[in-house]
């Protein structure tokens, strides 16, 4: 992980501070998600750790977790950091492709689920259904001590650009960290209210400050079962919500549909983040829906920026936040790793005291992703203001941001190049004024067939099992690809010409 030196001053700075993430949860009786108290979160998660130490799970073993926004997914994620098992966070919605490669590749020795038709993916790990927690109960006095602040907590999955997802290996001490920061600069209390309407297990979600933040000011967390208007505005109204957090497709909605809204007089703050936010929606935020809008950019990988709840009008509606730490070393350089001056567009690379410094079992990778001296190549194009601001300008991988979810091109390719009648396929982000981006598959057929039509990709990509945000919205037939004048493209520019003449 991070370098002995490094480690050292993080601590001596009071970043890493030595505590663990089950010690988040309290003996108050505070509500903190739910119905649960802290109380009664610590008691069930440690009775669920006890009861899935007994079946077999220990300390290092990594455990699939694929929960919707329900109070059984805390008490299964605190279980697990109690015992110092990794949970794999998978998303709902994840079908049999991205399960089964997280399970194989991760020799997961579980997988946690509501959906009994993925059972299958998940090869040589137990399976354990949703429904079948509660009868997962142990003596917590059995449980074996628990893990060390510095090692692992569990593995989150990358928006990368290459094939399926890296998993990012997070330690307890760094990111805690973050959360306890962003907690801070959010403006937490125990009277906070936060209303998970993304899936908890997106990075955003979770520590941004997330539920996460919410827990370490001893806040209460509500979960939205949907992002849509009819299900959030009255949870909002009923339980006081005062912050939330949501992607600009979301934002655009709830702004269009504020009519159906009874009260939202509670809501302080409302973050956007997972993919730029436009600047005429931005400004829309606080005339429209009453509340502070907080932009918030950053990765899985580490470096989070939030415009701040003091800052002036021009820093929120037009950027997209400053780092967390004054430990946060930010790099914008050219194509040839110089720095290029403020102002000027460039390749955001960063390291940090939460930023990691190399995906988990991926050394090959590593080596491109990460600059010798430990900076990570984030992929994004951004410019810095002088006051130390970031505005989003693009992406220089070949990922698609679809509404905040990350679809990586090679994926959706290497998929359909299996299809009988595709000889090639290049899959491009084409713009979109609501998703932001959409995805786009170009398509070769092979000699003496046809090219599949769209609702012919879409059948087959399902039955493949990927999750369906990364199937293409739109299809194009071309004979040829373009090539370049030696007769020669690589996918990547390939990619890009494409995507310059994308209609």
């Amino acid at each position: 992980m991070w370098p002995d030196d490094f480690a050292e001053r993080y601590r001596k700075l009071g970043y890493w501070t030595g505590q663990t993430l089950f010690e988040l949860l309290t003996d108050s009786d505070h509500l903190a998600v739910g119905d649960l108290s802290y109380r009664r979160l610590r008691d069930r998660s440690l009775r669920l750790a006890a009861g899935l130490n007994h079946s077999g799970v220990r300390r290092g073993d990594r455990v699939v977790v694929q929960l919707p926004n329900v109070t059984e997914y805390f008490e299964v994620i605190f279980a697990l950091f109690r015992l110092g098992a990794l949970p794999v966070f998978a998303l709902p919605a994840h079908r049999a492709s991205e399960i089964g490669y997280f399970c194989s590749h991760t020799a997961a020795v579980a997988f946690i689920t509501e959906h009994a038709e993925l059972a299958a993916a998940a090869g040589d790990a137990r399976v354990i259904l949703i429904g079948d927690l509660a009868a997962i109960d142990g003596d917590p006095d059995t449980l074996p001590p628990g893990p060390n602040p510095s090692d692992l907590a569990f593995l989150q999955l990358s928006g990368g650009s290459t094939g399926l997802p890296k998993l990012i290996p997070r330690t307890h001490d760094d990111y805690l960290y973050s959360v306890r920061e962003s907690a801070a600069i959010c403006g937490l209390t125990p009277d906070s209210v936060y209303l998970a309407v993304l899936p908890v297990a997106h990075n955003f979600t979770m520590s941004s400050p997330g539920v996460l933040g919410v827990f370490h000011a001893g806040g209460r967390v509500v979960l939205a079962p949907q992002p849509d208007p009819a299900t959030v505005f009255p949870l909002i109204a009923r339980e006081r919500v005062t912050i939330t957090a949501v992607v600009p497709p979301i934002a655009h909605l709830w702004l269009d549909s504020v009519s159906l809204a009874t009260d939202l007089s509670s809501l302080e703050v409302l973050q956007v983040g997972g993919a730029k936010l436009a600047d005429s929606v931005a400004e829309r935020v606080r005339p429209v829906l009453g509340s502070q809008l907080q932009q918030v950019f950053g990765m899985a990988e580490g470096l989070v920026n939030y415009t701040r709840l003091d800052d002036p009008d021009d820093v929120v509606l037009h950027t997209q936040g400053r780092p967390i730490s004054p430990d946060d070393e930010v790099l914008i350089v050219d194509d040839d790793d110089r720095p290029v001056p403020d102002g000027t567009v460039g390749h955001l690379l960063t390291r940090g005291p939460y930023t990691i410094r190399g995906y988990w079992n991926a050394e090959e990778h590593n080596r491109t992703a990460f600059t010798a001296d430990g900076f990570y190549r984030t992929g994004d194009l951004v410019r810095r203001r002088p006051d130390g601001y970031l505005v989003v300008e693009g992406r220089a991988k070949d990922q698609i941001n679809r509404g905040g979810e990350k679809i990586a091109a090679e994926e959706v390719e290497n998929h359909l190049l299996t299809h009988p009648a595709v000889h090639d396929v290049a899959v491009v982000a084409v713009p979109d004024p609501y998703l932001g981006e959409r995805t786009c598959a170009y398509v070769v057929a092979r000699a003496g067939t046809t090219a599949p039509k769209l609702s012919e990709v879409r059948t087959y990509l399902r039955e493949r099992g990927l999750a369906e945000y990364k199937i293409p919205d739109r299809v194009r037939v071309l004979d040829t690809f373009p090539v370049t004048g030696v007769g020669k493209v690589s996918r990547r520019e390939l990619r890009a010409a494409l995507r310059a003449g994308a209609r």
